[in-house]
């Protein structure tokens, strides 16, 4: 069985998403997003409409807004959120974000062709804070073989 890596990653604003504190990272999620999706190992991304996700709610505070995509391998998705224009901007997040209280990122494997949904990422992502690090939710730092998912 073939597996694909996916991920959810939350950020609360600092502010409403129209106040000019923030309109930098706004102005430049098309082009980051284009990005995703000319790196060689990106599958699918979250969006709208609007081509991104930033209107998508998922979680009660509205100000909390929401990524989610499949790579096909952890080390796809690393080279895109470390060694891409993309890094650029998680050095500069806490202009635009406050740190969020629980885990603001989760890892799963899934079977090649799924897409996730944003209430299955919700639940990686409240897994991992009650109970750590597992098959069924891990981080960059601490991950887990798709090998792992057999044998829990």
């Amino acid at each position: 069985m073939h597996h694909h890596i996916a991920q959810i990653n939350i950020a609360r604003l600092r502010s409403e998403k129209d106040d000019p504190s923030v309109a930098e990272f706004f102005e430049n999620l098309d082009r980051i997003n284009l990005l995703a999706e000319r790196t060689d190992g990106f599958i699918w991304r979250l969006m709208e409409d609007t081509g991104n996700a930033s209107q998508i709610v998922a979680f009660d505070d509205p100000l909390i807004i929401t990524n989610m995509s499949v790579w096909r391998s952890m080390e796809a998705l690393q080279n895109f959120v470390y060694q891409t224009v993309h890094s650029r901007f998680i050095r500069r997040r806490e202009e635009w974000f406050i740190p969020t209280e629980g885990p603001s990122l989760a890892l799963w494997w899934i079977e090649a062709g799924q897409v996730p949904s944003v209430e299955e990422g919700r639940k990686r992502l409240e897994h991992l804070e009650q109970n750590g690090r597992s098959p069924f939710a891990f981080t960059f730092s601490d991950p887990c073989d798709p090998l792992d998912l057999h044998s829990s």
